[in-house]
């Protein structure tokens, strides 16, 4: 999972609305948004390493998890971080809990991003081997990529202003929302990231929806979470284009 945004409302009949792009190689398997076999969770999985980048719970547990982009901190061997998603929504400790729980053990994982809503509190944390930090959210508009939660990458903040401007609510269409999601057109160079990459990879990773022949963007995600439900929306791509979509609406428990 690369980019995410969110509408985080406290206290409101409609408290969170998040919509994601989840990019990665087209050769590594994965299965699309389901109700997984004894567990609460509602996600995609990732087969190759079991865990999962999205997903929702009917008691209003929600969790993403992105990766942080530098090369020279990444290492083969350590655990999946898609395993944190699944940690989250299969436990029922507090967000703020959870995440000061786990910056002990951060250095476990490749460096990454977590965003975890309980039903009430939304918090984040950013993993970077030596040293980690919780992330207080303020309600309102956020979203976060590849680097440091606020980052401004020009496809964060387009993700963002486009959301901002969308003010979602329960009359703003799905389609509408995901369609923020496709964005593909490359920034320019002087505005792109140094993360360790050759810099036709940045460019090509530059936009919010990215095709290159071997790495994409593979879904793109809406969660809507009410009083008593949660919508979920997840539509796969692959490199010839979109490959099928999924609605699950769960009533909340």
């Amino acid at each position: 999972m690369c980019l995410v945004a969110w509408h985080w409302q406290p206290d409101h009949a409609h408290p969170l609305t998040l919509i994601a792009n989840r990019d990665e190689y087209y050769a590594r398997p994965a299965a699309p948004l389901a109700p997984w076999a004894g567990s609460p969770i509602w996600a995609g999985r990732d087969l190759e390493a079991g865990g999962t980048w999205l997903g929702a719970t009917a008691s209003g547990r929600v969790a993403v998890v992105t990766n942080y982009r530098d090369m020279a901190m990444q290492a083969t061997g350590r655990t999946s971080r898609g395993e944190l998603v699944q940690r989250f929504l299969e436990s029922d400790a507090p967000a703020p809990d959870f995440v000061a729980e786990l910056q002990a053990r951060t250095a476990d994982f490749n460096p990454f991003n977590l965003l975890v809503f309980d039903g009430w509190q939304l918090h984040g944390l950013e993993a970077r081997l030596a040293h980690s930090r919780a992330v207080r959210l303020s309600p309102g508009v956020g979203a976060v990529s590849n680097a440091d939660f606020f980052t401004p990458w020009p496809k964060l903040t387009r993700l963002r202003e486009g959301l901002a401007g969308l003010l979602p609510t329960d009359q703003t269409p799905d389609q509408t929302l995901l369609d923020l999601l496709l964005h593909d057109e490359p920034v320019s160079d002087e505005a792109l990231p140094q993360t360790g990459l050759p810099i036709e990879r940045e460019r090509a990773l530059s936009s919010a929806f990215i095709r290159t022949p071997d790495y994409g963007t593979r879904a793109r995600s809406l969660v809507r979470l009410s009083a008593t439900q949660i919508a979920l929306t997840e539509i796969s791509h692959g490199p010839q284009g979109v490959l099928g979509q999924v609605k699950h609406t769960i009533l909340r428990a």
